[in-house]
């Protein structure tokens, strides 16, 4: 082909980013952090890792804050070297360039989008106890709930639309709100109403298969709650001081002290709710045989769990007053702190669009700041798409687990890019550095790998099909207008891409669900597996080949940058089918996990030893020297 001048990975954001307004302050990025990850989590997901670990849920919660921490420090160190707003999404381009970053970008954007639609449905489903005409008795949001929702959704919006430095404050305020609430739940619970018998009934600690998850009982259903029940969904607030770090007043120190300020608080607090949770559970009110973890979930009393507890508890006199008081809190309370979430994270779903152009993905008009100093254009379209959410998924359940395998599949960028950044890019000022690093990176790669891996393989498969529908967006607009591929051209292989998504998504889909009583057929269509994997890998691979053979030699680094993603897609779907969270166990647990491992930590070198200097990291250096004293 002819060669063209092409801008490949720029960061197009430079110009606008001058633009927000720098007002957030050292404890407004806590409590921005601390409000994403109180929300509708402790409302409901004590009551499902309970459901599906029993006494031992308590783990759930102490390994996924330990996992969050890795995490945590790996971003802590990048956001304070480069805080951008929308950082997540733009630090894979930084280290990766424009192939690797679109695809965590897409995937990040398919979760940031859809958690205002769970706040919102959290909110409504919680109230729904005592407006039954609000929830379905499968605990999905009737007609008028999801009305309610979209009402909600509105207030979110406006409260943003004001700027960051009424956001900031409000969300300063509720933040003692949404933390105080359940601190004093976890108080009158563990004083008042405490069982510790209950916390090995059902066969012991780990309670046996008949009452937990069918098929996956013992630590193997603790490792399964961590991505399925809300337990990470909880964490994975940490990530506002990074998405709002470039408002912030002194990003370089404020970031690192928000990111694991707030979770060493979560961490702390929700494994206490879940103690006082399971402490609390009063099998004889609820009429339910006593370690039968299972059938908490279809108990009517826990529909809103930490209320049901309090009104279900075996206590009198002065005491009982004090709960029923109390369960008015409560009530105030699941509407506040959903709202809290939902209002942070409307505000990070439009940072994510404003990182998504910044990176050359979408056209500039969502890099445009408003009169109030935000990016207008992109919050009005995270509106709409949340909007949108609201509607296939009317559920609270259905949609977190969908959202922390997006969320944390992005994640596993976290120890890659800060090897990479302290690799190729030495010379930039690093006011936090995370300790022991050649330590935490690896940890932190393998902490988002394995909960990807553990989130089981129906939703994997959910999840990677979502991300492939990007491809075509990708193949239409940057390869075109950032790589110089003739458009016609590219416009054809994302077609192609789209419709092998597509069908062959429905193909699998059909060979191994039985919609009539929504389960997965007992006996794996091992062949059904086989053709997918095979037809998907040749479009994935046929589609990088396609890139490389039309792109100027320049540009071929970004491209050869992206095949260890490829990889570790393929490799880890792979794996999932046939693990002891899939579809066809064959490795069972905890074999499993550590070939999990084993292949979370190849492609953590690989992805390292494929990162470069881009031409973007070139950007941000030139403008730190220009800015330095």
């Amino acid at each position: 082909m002819a060669e063209r001048k092409v801008k490949g990975a720029k960061d197009l954001g430079i110009s606008s980013d001058k633009q927000l307004r720098k007002s957030l302050g050292k404890f407004e990025l806590l409590y921005l952090s601390l409000g994403g990850i109180i929300g509708s989590g402790w409302l409901f997901a004590s009551l499902g890792t309970a459901a599906y670990a029993g006494g031992a849920s308590i783990l759930s919660w102490i390994i996924a804050g330990i996992l969050a921490i890795f995490i945590g420090l790996a971003y802590a160190e990048i956001a304070a070297t480069i805080p951008k707003t929308g950082g997540i999404v733009r630090y894979p381009h930084y280290t990766h360039g424009g192939l690797v970053g679109y695809i965590i970008t897409w995937a990040y954007f398919l979760s940031a989008v859809s958690v205002p639609a769970v706040e919102a449905i959290g909110a409504i489903q919680y109230i729904g106890q005592f407006y039954p005409q609000l929830i379905t008795t499968e605990k999905t949001l009737t007609p008028l709930g999801i009305a309610l929702a979209f009402l909600l959704l509105l207030f979110f919006f406006f409260l943003n639309y004001y700027g960051i430095n009424i956001l900031g404050k409000v969300t300063h305020g509720v933040g003692w709100w949404k933390l105080l609430v359940p601190s004093i739940t976890v108080i009158l619970l563990l004083a008042f109403d405490f069982h510790p018998s209950n916390f090995t009934l059902g066969g012991g600690f780990f309670p046996s298969a008949q009452y937990v998850v069918p098929g996956i009982p013992g630590f193997s259903a603790v490792l399964y709650a961590i991505p399925s029940t809300g337990v990470m969904f909880s964490y994975l607030g940490f990530r506002q001081a990074i998405e709002y770090g470039g408002e912030g007043k002194n990003p370089q120190k404020d970031i690192p002290f928000a990111v694991i300020g707030s979770l060493l608080i979560g961490l702390a607090l929700y494994t206490l709710l879940q103690v006082a949770f399971i402490g609390g559970v009063n099998w004889k009110a609820l009429n339910i045989t006593p370690g039968n973890w299972t059938a908490l979930y279809s108990s009517s009393e826990l529909s809103a769990p930490f209320l049901g507890i309090m009104q279900t508890a075996s206590v009198a006199g002065l005491v009982s007053l004090i709960f029923l008081g109390w369960s008015y809190f409560l009530i105030i309370d699941a509407v506040v702190s959903p709202s809290g979430t939902g209002w942070i994270y409307t505000g990070t779903s439009a940072r994510t669009l404003y990182a998504f152009a910044s990176n050359g993905y979408l056209p500039e008009l969502f890099l445009k700041i408003g009169k109030t100093r935000i990016p207008t254009y992109s919050l009005v379209a995270s509106l709409i798409i949340a909007f949108i959410f609201l509607l296939p998924f009317p559920s609270w359940y259905a949609l977190q687990g969908i959202i922390v395998l997006a969320t944390v599949l992005t994640y596993i960028m976290g120890g890659i890019g800060l090897t990479v950044l302290r690799k190729h890019a030495p010379e930039l000022n690093r006011p936090f550095k995370a300790p022991a690093a050649s330590i935490i990176a690896p940890m932190a790669t393998l902490a988002a790998g394995l909960i990807v891996y553990w989130s089981e393989f129906p939703t994997l498969f959910y999840v990677f099909t979502a991300v492939f529908l990007g491809l075509p967006i990708f193949m239409f607009f940057y390869a075109n207008k950032m790589l110089g591929i003739n458009k016609t051209a590219a416009t054809i292989v994302g077609i192609v891409d789209i419709a092998i998504d597509i069908g062959l998504g429905y193909y699998l889909y059909t060979a191994t669900y039985n919609p009539s009583n929504q389960t997965y057929l007992s006996a794996p269509n091992n062949l059904a597996f086989a053709i997918y994997i095979v037809v998907i890998a040749t479009m994935l691979i046929g589609t990088m080949i396609f890139l490389l053979f039309n792109v100027s030699p320049d540009v071929k680094k970004e491209i050869n940058a992206g095949w260890w993603l490829i990889g570790f897609i393929l490799a880890i779907y792979i794996l999932s089918y046939f693990g002891g969270f899939g579809l066809n166990p064959v490795i069972r647990f905890p074999y499993d996990t550590i070939a999990a491992a084993i292949v979370v930590l190849i492609f953590y070198f690989w992805a390292v030893r494929s990162g470069f200097r881009t031409q973007a990291i070139e950007e941000i250096i030139e403008q730190t020297q220009d800015e330095a004293p």
